[in-house]
């Protein structure tokens, strides 16, 4: 045989220059590494065997394929429409404004009525009348007979409370536990507004989606309809005040401009400080978010409280309020207070804030928290308030020595404010709310009726089995109109009623806005009213509301919109669109979806609420329309498997309560029979859901094929499949028996992520969306459990046309157990192309580590099972930094601005002892004693015993939660990698891997060789790090004030004002017992 001599020299030629490559490229680390331990096309092997086995089972068990071709069928038959981003935010404005119009003319209505019972009413200080009090209803003495005050009320459960036992005929009446409930100012007020149940049940025959009504009274009882029993705390107490309510307050005043001054001289030692501090937190819960203030400590110098915030005012936002509120307890009395420097200071920052623009630009306020005053300081009122007194002075006398109340009195009568003395503790809150009505005194005289929406609250009345119900409240002023009272602006109280912010959801057809679309409302000062985003709640089991939740701001959501264009559009109450590309974070924080969104806003006429909608491009921008008669539609639609979202609104079944007890398919069943008018419907909707139903049904008898087929599924390993369509409509099959379920949350209402919400498709169905078309995800929910408990899930998309612009139609899966996904993808490992059937590697391997990750980096097999569902960088953090080094994974950054972190509280000093529950008896009895004694030692035996339980609390210490931000990566895959291999060097031993994508998955196989020590590398993990602010930066943060826009009427003054009506000292003497009541609902309530 003859060989060609070229040949071999170039044979040798090649094996000596493959030889020397290989040899260099084990010491190399690099991406290009080549020499490699683990053979890449054995892992590629085993990849596409697995690969090729699970889009088998997924495929065969979801249908995907027989939707993808019954969706075909019907491709001639829809019109695929492009979303018209402003005009449908338009029209959910104008939908919402509708809504919010009924609400505001419920509460008129109850204006006119109580104004009208009030100028017909002639008070009578001897009058006695019985009326229910909400907390002795239905109460029996030791004889078995009704108390006063209480009697025989018929309570039911209703099912629009809530399942509240109510009283839908009658209201109640709610008295705080300080004050007597049979006072003749109260038993008057109570009488005349007996006039209002009439409308109560008249508003809400009009209006059935109507859920609390209320009257607040300035006097301090609070009406409440529909009737329900109040009960205690278990101190016996009921704390809640109707007055400093932040819609009372918001009603009966306009926004104002406020400056504390706390008198820190030597005189104010020991309990008088203690009155002082909690005083100007009382003052402090009377502001809102449209208010301004800042707190002035004085002695022979000035002290601002925050140092940071010389020479400005902070808006009155929970947060600020807050931090003020820790800086209080710093405060420690000496020397001698200079009242005219303070007053001096006061007026030239209410000034100069004033000129700035940046304020409330409407009242103004001093308000003077002192035990004395030697002047009445009329020059300085001469120079900077008179003639025109636009700056109210509001003095609070502290302590029982009145040596000073006239010159204060001067003081406020002088300068249109109010005088009142504070001698204990319990005369606080009570003395405070004054001020309140003396700013209302202009709204009253003008007779504005100026209807106010409040933020976003907690109601934990109406839990609906999901934790407290968000909630705005529309609330509107009551004024006295008798003619005799005009010039004295007599504020009788604020009528109100709440609406739930799901209310608004329901305005919102979700089909509409795609698959990650979703509607955010915010207020004039840019907080949410309502985001998908928003979490107010905390915590594991019974959730707890977050310090801070009513005032998260739209920047701490939207956060990629660095200039807060679109927050500060909105705020101005423009109309418009806005583009920005966004990370939006899924699967409680652990996954990241990057989108591209256009956002369409405007203002909702009426309130101080602007809307917004956000559209993603691509498939997010797209919808169709289908058609098939109703017949068919309605007899697919009633299959046993077939189900709509709980939370979405085909038919309004709450408007009317003939229609609350019916289910949406029964609803729809009676619209489309035309039987009842006054059935509400989304005639759109309704049309596209039969569609679906009628497209979607083969896959009933496709299913209960497969389950009737013994010969397949016969290990049980794929348990559900399930799909669900662009309208809200889903249809489940279990192929085993409900009690072998592995994980029998998911789809149910437990599984909030994984099911349609009022704001949100299916986690699985939105990953599934943005998969490209044809193949499947799987994932390992995080909420799956132990280890019998864990299940894989499998989905997929359906498009509706193949190309770009196509809307995505449905998604499909199936969920299996854990221990199936595992077994198939440890035998497609085991599998090798060697001719004698030695495989050169193997997973069982001692030295080989084989892990299956997903595009997000989360293991859902590996060989420690304890790791399954870790990120993988956690198991191995130096294979995952060469990974992100090389590209096949990226890291995305994400921030957090509503995180809570725990911190180490190590003292608590006197401001706090005072405040908590945990003292406040102990600090009650004291004060007691001291009264008996406070002519001798006012000042030391208090401080001594307070001190005393301080340190107490200083050796304690506990840890706690505060809002903090944060920001934590998250990982995803590099789509356009599809395999990878590389070599670390771990102190000169080199570690090898190969990384391989799953076809047709978003899954990746990754082999590692184990025989290096690479402990060198610190694993990388996805722990969230909060920021610290250095000094300087957390100043910035507290004067940064971003856009808002001021309310639209403002009040400050009117020229009939009667100013003389100006306070006078405490001539109360309350009774031991009511002291020590009133003592305790304070400290407890704090």
């Amino acid at each position: 045989m003859q060989v060609d001599r070229s040949c071999v020299a170039s044979s040798a030629w090649f094996t000596w220059v493959l030889l020397l490559f290989s040899t260099l490229s084990t010491r190399a680390t690099g991406v290009g590494g080549t020499h490699q331990s683990i053979p890449p096309s054995v892992v590629k092997l085993w990849a596409s065997a697995f690969g090729g086995e699970m889009k088998s089972i997924s495929a065969k068990y979801s249908g995907s394929q027989l939707l993808q071709k019954k969706y075909k069928e019907f491709e001639r038959a829809v019109r695929v429409e492009e979303i018209d981003g402003l005009r449908l935010v338009k029209r959910l404005a104008e939908n919402m404004e509708e809504m919010f119009h009924k609400k505001a003319q419920a509460m008129k209505r109850l204006v006119e009525a109580a104004e009208e019972a009030h100028l017909q009413h002639d008070e009578d200080p001897n009058l006695q009348y019985e009326y229910f009090n909400a907390v002795l209803i239905n109460e029996v003495d030791d004889k078995g007979n009704n108390v006063e005050l209480g009697g025989e009320f018929i309570l039911q459960p209703n099912d629009h409370f809530n399942n509240l036992s109510v009283n839908l005929s009658l209201s109640v009446v709610q008295v705080p536990t300080n004050m007597y409930n049979k006072d003749s100012a109260i038993v008057n007020g109570v009488y005349w507004s007996e006039a209002l149940n009439k409308v109560f049940v008249d508003n809400f025959e009009r209006d059935p989606s109507l859920i609390w009504q209320y009257f607040g009274s300035a006097k301090g009882f609070f009406r409440q309809y529909p009737g329900i029993k109040w009960k205690p705390d278990e101190h016996g107490v009921i704390a809640f005040d109707c007055r400093n309510r932040k819609w009372y307050i918001q009603a009966a005043t306009s926004p104002k401009d406020v400056v504390i001054l706390v008198d820190v001289s030597g005189s104010m030692k020991g309990l008088r400080l203690t009155i002082a501090r909690q005083t100007v937190s009382s003052i402090l819960d009377t502001l809102g978010d449209d208010d301004f203030f800042n707190i002035i400590a004085y002695n022979e110098e000035l002290h601002y409280v925050e140092p940071c915030l010389n020479g400005t005012l902070v808006q009155a936002d929970v947060t600020n309020k807050d931090h003020f509120r820790e800086h209080l307890d710093k405060l420690f009395a000496q020397g001698i207070g200079m009242l005219d420097i303070a007053l001096t200071e006061a007026f030239n920052l209410l000034s100069d804030f004033n000129q700035t623009g940046r304020g409330s630009e409407c009242s103004q306020a001093i308000m003077l928290v002192t035990d004395g005053a030697v002047d009445t300081y009329d020059a300085i009122f001469a120079k900077y308030n008179w003639p025109d007194r636009k700056v109210r002075i509001f003095p609070y006398l502290i302590g029982r020595e009145s040596a000073f109340a006239d010159n204060l009195k001067w003081m406020a009568c002088a300068n249109k404010g109010y005088f009142t003395q504070i001698s204990t503790l319990a005369d606080v809150q009570e003395n405070v709310m004054e001020y309140l009505h003396v700013l209302s005194r202009p709204k009253v005289i003008d007779q504005e009726h100026d209807t106010v929406w409040t933020e976003a609250y907690i109601d934990s009345t109406m839990d609906d089995g999901q934790g407290p119900v968000l909630m705005t409240t529309v609330a509107m002023p009551v004024f006295s109109t008798k003619n005799e009272t005009r010039n004295r602006g007599i504020l009788l109280g604020v009528v109100g009623t709440d609406v739930p912010v799901s209310e608004l959801l329901k305005t919102i057809p979700k089909y509409k806005l795609g698959i990650h679309g979703y509607a955010f409302a915010i207020t004039n000062n840019g907080y949410i009213l309502t985001h998908p985003d928003l979490r107010p709640l905390y915590g594991d089991g019974k959730k707890r509301r977050k310090p801070n939740y009513s005032s998260v701001d739209l920047s701490e959501v939207e956060w990629e919109d660095k200039d807060d264009t679109l927050r500060n559009a909105m705020v101005n109450r423009k109309t418009g669109t806005f583009s920005m590309e966004v990370t939006k974070s899924v699967d409680k924080g652990k996954r990241v979806l990057i989108l591209h969104n256009d956002y369409y806003y405007t203002d909702i006429k009426g309130t101080p609420f602007s809307l917004g909608v956000a559209l993603s491009r691509g498939h997010g921008k797209f919808f169709f329309r289908g058609n098939v008669t109703v017949e068919e539609g309605l007899h697919d639609l009633e299959h046993p498997d077939v189900a709509l979202a709980d939370e979405w609104t085909y038919c309004n079944t709450d408007e009317h309560p003939e229609h609350r007890y019916l289910s949406q398919i029964e609803a729809i069943k009676i619209f489309l029979s035309g039987h009842d008018p006054n059935l509400q419907c989304d005639k759109g909707l309704i049309q596209e859901v039969l569609f679906d139903a009628v497209v979607t049904a083969p896959l009933e008898a496709y299913w209960t094929s497969l389950v009737l087929n013994k010969s397949e599924n016969s290990d049980k390993g794929v348990e559900i499949a399930y799909l669900g369509t662009r309208t809200g409509l889903s249809r489940i099959n279990l192929f085993v028996v409900p009690d072998e379920l592995t994980n029998q949350d998911f789809l149910t209402a437990e599984d909030k992520e994984g099911v349609f919400n009022a704001d949100h498709f299916p986690l699985w169905y939105k990953r599934a969306a943005e998969q490209v078309p044809g193949t499947f995800i799987y994932s390992l929910p995080f909420n799956s459990g132990s280890e019998n408990k864990s299940v894989v899930l499998a989905s997929t998309a359906i498009q509706l046309l193949d190309e770009r612009k196509s809307p995505i139609a449905a998604a499909v899966g199936i969920q299996m157990k854990l221990e199936f996904f595992q077994r198939k993808f440890w035998t497609a490992s085991r599998q090798c192309a060697a001719l004698d059937g030695k495989c050169s590697i193997s997973c069982d391997d001692e030295n080989i580590n084989c892990y299956l990750i997903d595009n997000n980096g989360f293991v859902l097999v590996a060989e420690d099972y304890s790791l399954t569902g870790t990120f993988f960088g956690e198991a191995e953090g130096a294979v995952m930094s060469k990974l992100l080094q090389m590209g096949s994974f990226k890291r995305v950054t994400l921030y957090d601005y509503q995180a809570l972190c725990w911190v180490y509280s190590e003292s608590s000093d006197s401001g706090h002892t005072l405040l908590d529950p945990y003292f406040a008896f102990f600090s009650a009895v004291k004060w007691i004693l001291t009264e008996f004694v406070i002519f001798l030692v006012e000042f030391n035996l208090y401080s001594w015993w307070n001190s005393d339980l301080t340190s107490k609390a200083q050796r304690m210490g506990r840890t706690m939660q505060v809002p903090c931000d944060t920001e934590y990566p998250a990982f995803v895959s590099e789509r356009t990698i599809k395999e990878n291999m590389g070599n670390i060097d771990c102190d000169g031993c080199f570690k090898s891997f190969v990384i391989q994508q799953i076809p047709s998955s978003n899954l990746f196989m990754v082999v590692v060789d184990n025989k290096c020590d690479c402990s060198m590398f610190e694993p990388i993990t996805m722990d969230p790090i909060e920021i610290m602010y250095n000094e300087s930066l957390k100043c910035e943060r507290l004067k940064m004030q971003k856009d808002r826009r001021r309310p639209d009427t403002c009040h400050p003054f009117h020229p009939e004002e009667n100013s003389m009506e100006c306070g006078g000292a405490v001539t109360l003497t309350p009774s031991l017992v009511a002291t020590l009541l009133c003592i305790v609902v304070v400290l407890l309530t704090r």
